[in-house]
């Protein structure tokens, strides 16, 4: 990870002092321990999502940005860490779309990954099936199964239904299972090792 996690924790170097006073009641306590207790994971996501890991140091600080410039209806815990990792995914989708349409082709993190992933070797079987999922359901997939988010906070981090987020999931989770039968690697394979 190349992304210095002190640089969310001092706003007044980027100008943000003004900004973090007029709208966010979040003392710098509590935004400290908010920070700590999400950067590692929200980068890992943003990571994950965009496959770039100077890309995910982009998504997220903007992240912060935004998140200290929001104006929040609720000061749980959830509700904050949801509303976090939905300005990532929608920044993400911003970026991709964005990409999409000024070159009309996939957009380059695309191909550095596969160039990573080739040169590198190191990536596991799962990792190389997450690629090839839709980023929509990788997004479903890391928010349930590694952020261990319910279906109300998954629908409110990818601004879905509530209602949509179990057929959504059973989906994403069969089109995997699809693509790890397909690598010889089904629940037989599998079982007696730890994943």
């Amino acid at each position: 990870m190349s992304w210095d996690f002190t640089q969310a924790l001092h706003p007044a170097e980027a100008g943000l002092e003004q900004a973090e006073e007029a709208h966010f009641e979040m003392g710098e306590q509590e935004f400290r321990l908010f920070y700590g207790q999400t950067a590692r994971r929200l980068w890992a996501y943003a990571r994950r999502l965009c496959g770039d890991s100077a890309l995910a140091d982009d998504l997220v600080q903007e992240s912060y940005y935004r998140f200290l410039q929001a104006k929040l209806h609720s000061s749980e815990e959830a509700y904050r860490r949801n509303y976090l990792f939905r300005i990532a995914t929608n920044l993400a989708r911003d970026h991709f779309r964005r990409a999409k349409w000024q070159s009309g082709s996939p957009p380059p993190e695309t191909a550095a990954r596969e160039q990573h992933s080739h040169e590198s070797g190191l990536r596991s079987d799962v990792d190389r099936i997450l690629e090839k999922m839709k980023p929509r359901e990788r997004t479903l997939l890391w928010l349930a199964y590694v952020e261990g988010a319910s279906h109300r906070e998954i629908a409110e981090a990818m601004g879905a239904k509530e209602a949509s987020i179990r057929p959504m999931l059973f989906r994403a989770r069969r089109k995997m299972a699809g693509l790890l039968r397909k690598r010889g690697l089904g629940a037989d394979s599998l079982r007696g090792t730890s994943v």
